[in-house]
């Protein structure tokens, strides 16, 4: 499994073949305007939740590609109105994809769409697969449910909010990291605007002192799992 973060809560996805982006905020985030969304490979694109900053390029990515879109039942009706195909599911649900199980995790969030209408519950999903399994958070804050996701299945790799102020901050991350017994971190949504700023070398120390890697990858870097 290969994966290459596209700043902010964005992700692409390598599995079995297949093609997965999560959360495409690209075309109007400044420090990703190296990544070329034309040139991005989708079979499928999950979604979160239907803030502007996790949607911005679903749809153009979705009709250019075909991808399906994965996410909450409002958001599937959202964008099947614009003729997208999508699988809706919704919280602790979980359905077997060709690349692998996917559930629908709890989030701690809210969730519109940019014209202020309801976007459903926020979520995040685990993706277990034979690669390894790997959980994304979305836009969370710090909540008990994470210690259900460890008692389910083994966290490989947790994609965890790191940024503060509108989801959990690097404290929240850090005690997640131990809630899911999970000592590999991958952190994003951070950096992309003044409310979400960190300070790099304090974020991997608070993770280091309790055991736990916090990997912060460039934008267009990947890692493998």
């Amino acid at each position: 499994m290969k994966i290459t973060y596209l700043g902010h809560a964005s992700l692409a996805i390598e599995i079995a073949g297949k093609y997965i982006i999560v959360d495409p905020f690209i075309t109007g985030n400044e420090l990703a305007k190296n990544i070329d969304i034309n040139s991005l490979k989708a079979d499928y694109i999950l979604v979160t939740h239907a803030h502007e900053d996790h949607i911005l390029d679903v749809e153009s990515i979705a009709k250019r590609t075909d991808a399906k879109i994965v996410s909450n039942f409002e958001i599937i009706n959202h964008f099947e109105n614009l003729g997208i195909a999508g699988h809706p599911m919704n919280h602790g649900g979980s359905w077997q994809f060709d690349f692998g199980k996917l559930t629908y995790t709890n989030a701690i969030h809210s969730s519109s769409f940019p014209d202020g209408s309801y976007g459903g519950q926020p979520g995040g999903f685990l993706l277990e697969t034979e690669d390894g399994n790997v959980y994304i958070a979305g836009d969370t804050a710090l909540t008990m449910d994470m210690k259900l996701i460890s008692m389910q299945t083994k966290v490989d790799l947790a994609v965890l909010p790191i940024g503060d102020n509108f989801t959990m901050g690097i404290e929240g991350a850090a005690i997640a990291a131990e809630f899911l017994v999970c000592n590999r971190i991958l952190g994003y949504h951070y950096d992309t605007f003044g409310y979400i700023e960190i300070d790099h070398k304090k974020a991997k120390e608070i993770f280091k002192n309790k055991g736990v890697n916090l990997t912060l990858l460039e934008i267009g870097s990947s890692l493998k799992l």
